[in-house]
C-alpha cells in the first residue's frame, strides 16, 4: 500500500475545529442526559462501516473506560441479532447505520427516524446525529489518508 498525504497532520487548524465540533458534540449529549456509552457505540458503529481502524481502535478503548463489556463490543457488527441493547442503543445504531450508508439508502427511513425519537428526546437525537457526522468526517479523513493504529 502506497503512503498516503496526512491530511490530519498537515491542516492540524481544521483538525483542532473538528476537534472541538466532537466535544461540542459531546457536550450536547451530556446536557441532553444522554449515556455516553451510547455515543461510543455509534462511533464504533460508524468506523466498522467506514472500516476505518484507527477510529475502531480509538473508540473501542474509550467505550471499554466507560465500562463497555467485551462481549458487546464484539457484538456490535450484528447489532441487530442479538438482545444485549437497549431500546435506545437499538435506535441509535439504526440512525447509525442510516446515515453512514447514505450513499446507498439516499436517506434515513422513517422507521429509523420514528424509532429513534420515540426513544430519544429532541436533544439527544441531535447529540447522536451530530455525533455520526462527525465520526464519519474522522473516518473519511483517516481513511483516506490511511493513518496507522498506533502500536
Amino acid at each position: 500500500m502506497s503512503t498516503r498525504y496526512p491530511l490530519s497532520r498537515k491542516q492540524p487548524e481544521l483538525l483542532k475545529q473538528l476537534i472541538e465540533l466532537n466535544n461540542s458534540v459531546n457536550k450536547l449529549a451530556a446536557d441532553a442526559g444522554l449515556d455516553p456509552l451510547i455515543l461510543e457505540l455509534c462511533k464504533i458503529r460508524a468506523s466498522q462501516l467506514n472500516g476505518c481502524a484507527f477510529c475502531l481502535d480509538m473508540h473501542v478503548k474509550y467505550a471499554r473506560e466507560h465500562g463497555e463489556t467485551e462481549q458487546r463490543i464484539y457484538l456490535l457488527d450484528a447489532w441487530r441479532e442479538t438482545d444485549r441493547y437497549t431500546e435506545q442503543e437499538r435506535a441509535a445504531l439504526a440512525l447509525t447505520d442510516a446515515m453512514t450508508k447514505l450513499s446507498q439508502t439516499q436517506d434515513v427511513p422513517d422507521e429509523v427516524y420514528e424509532q429513534a425519537t420515540a426513544v430519544l428526546t429532541e436533544e439527544q437525537y441531535a447529540a447522536v446525529a451530530w455525533a455520526v457526522t462527525t465520526m464519519n468526517a474522522f473516518n473519511r479523513l483517516n481513511v483516506t489518508s490511511r493513518t496507522p493504529v498506533p502500536r
